[in-house]
């Protein structure tokens, strides 16, 4: 199995984190790949500025995207790297208490929050400045977690054991801090971020999940899609002089195939994804198409 099937098969078994980590990371390269391609012809394409969040509102008319797609863009190694650590790191404990559906909520509609309220601040001090990075869907992840279970333990290296809220606690005052700073807008969005966060898990605790809005759009446009694609209705006769033994046969062989995946999938949470086999990887792989 080559690195892209070793990937694809990563991406289809490591979960909602692992896939906004893919999702950045493409977002990441495979423009700024593109565009460095073209620049080599002489044509020069800014593609940043169409992903990008202005602070000025009246660019929404023309590229309405922006509110979310700054979200998934980056503007330089150093920052997805570091973005996408704390997003594994947030991730990972979000995923303890809730589901991937919440998780995917929670990321998309805390960055469109952030973004407005980005607009509005700057728009009222007259600056005019784009913004891109998902620190302030990362910030609402680690902030729900935290003000769902602020006394987890973690243990760090050199610093040993610590509570979740003593790391969001730091987090937030250091951006408390720099807010005078060049990068005011991204510490506006973070702290935007968390403040969406912490507001997210206290309607939960009270009966209203917000993430239910994202998913029910996302359901609607995939549902559309599979109704454009399926074949027309066709009526099934059934036979039933069909020997009974073999639909039994059949339930077996799937039973002893799910089987072997819960105890693949068993290690992986175990042991991570690396301690499998090439032969379970390929086995994975091969049930996924």
């Amino acid at each position: 199995m080559n690195i892209i099937d070793d990937l694809k098969l990563q991406y289809k078994m490591g979960g909602i984190v692992t896939q906004l980590i893919f999702w950045n990371a493409a977002l990441f390269v495979f423009p700024w790949l593109f565009f460095a391609l073209l620049s080599l012809f002489g044509v020069n394409i800014d593609y940043i500025h169409y992903v990008s969040l202005s602070s000025n509102p009246t660019h929404l008319l023309w590229k309405p995207w922006s509110l979310l797609s700054y979200a998934f863009f980056h503007s330089g190694i150093m920052h997805i790297i570091f973005n996408m650590i704390v997003l594994n790191f947030a991730g990972r404990l979000f995923m303890t208490y809730f589901t991937s559906k919440q998780l995917l909520g929670l990321y998309i509609l805390s960055a469109i929050f952030a973004g407005i309220c980005y607009i509005l601040v700057f728009y009222v001090l007259n600056i005019n400045a784009p913004i891109v990075g998902a620190s302030a869907a990362i910030m609402a992840i680690l902030v729900a977690t935290t003000t769902y279970h602020p006394l987890m333990d973690l243990r760090l290296l050199i610093i040993g054991n610590v509570k979740l809220w003593h790391i969001t606690a730091v987090i937030i005052i250091v951006d408390l801090m720099q807010l005078r700073s060049e990068n005011m807008g991204g510490h506006i969005s973070h702290l935007s971020g968390a403040f969406f966060g912490f507001i997210f898990i206290k309607l939960l605790q009270n009966g209203t999940d917000l993430s239910t809005v994202v998913i029910r759009i996302i359901d609607f446009f995939a549902n559309l899609f599979k109704k454009n694609t399926t074949t027309p209705f066709k009526k099934v006769h059934k036979n039933y002089s069909k020997p009974l033994v073999k639909s039994v046969s059949k339930i077996v062989a799937k039973d002893k195939s799910q089987q072997q995946i819960d105890e693949i999938l068993d290690k992986i949470s175990q042991s991570g994804y690396d301690s499998l086999t090439k032969e379970e990887k390929e086995f994975l792989f091969k049930v996924g198409k």
